[in-house]
């Protein structure tokens, strides 16, 4: 288990780094936060370049389209502005619909609060079931959202989907959730995922 512990410290130290973090977003349990990280988890579900979807997200940020009532503010073309300045084209279109309608749907059904959609759900299956609802949110934009949220979402631990565990076993770590989970402090859960999908993609 020690062994395992260091190679998992070894393996966050170079490839630690959340997409959250990437896209300058500061993790906590508060509304704008958790939905630019829903924001990014939609970007980041499209068949794009993961540098691409962070890039577009920092560019909807500093557009101003940090809360769902300022995304369903803005114009359909000002968000397809946004995205094309991060090069975020092949899917621009599509894209700014969709965060559009999501932007509403979270505002219509969880007063614009993504903590109302965890306290509305009786575990960690059924917080990723009611991701899906969201346009542009499927499994894989779910399991994003979960396992860099699992940090400051203690329902979500372990957190860990098939990319990540594909990526612990290559790095010689265990491939079950709840075993790789106890390598690290819950708050570095989301640092071990990200450096194991981020090793794997290496």
């Amino acid at each position: 288990m020690s062994t395992q512990r260091e190679t998992a410290r070894s393996l966050m130290e170079r490839h630690g780094t959340t997409f959250a973090e990437q896209a300058g977003i500061t993790l906590r349990d508060k509304p704008s936060p958790l939905y630019r990280l829903l924001v990014l988890s939609t970007l980041l579900s499209a068949r794009i370049d993961s540098d691409i979807a962070v890039a577009a997200a920092r560019e909807l940020s500093r557009a101003g389209f940090r809360t769902p009532r300022r995304m369903a503010d803005a114009t359909w073309q000002q968000r397809v502005d946004a995205l094309g300045r991060g090069h975020y084209r092949r899917y621009d279109e599509r894209t700014s619909t969709q965060l559009g309608d999501a932007a509403r749907l979270l505002l219509d059904r969880y007063r614009g609060d993504l903590r109302r959609l965890r306290d509305a759900s009786a575990d960690a299956e059924e917080i990723g079931r009611r991701l899906q609802e969201f346009p542009g949110i499927g499994p894989t934009g779910a399991a994003i959202f979960c396992r860099e949220a699992q940090g400051i979402w203690h329902e979500l631990v372990p957190s860990m989907d098939q990319k990540v565990l594909d990526g612990a076993r290559e790095a010689g770590l265990p491939d079950k959730p709840e075993r790789l989970a106890k390598l690290v402090e819950p708050g570095e859960l989301p640092s071990l995922a990200a450096a194991c999908v981020r090793a794997a993609l290496a």
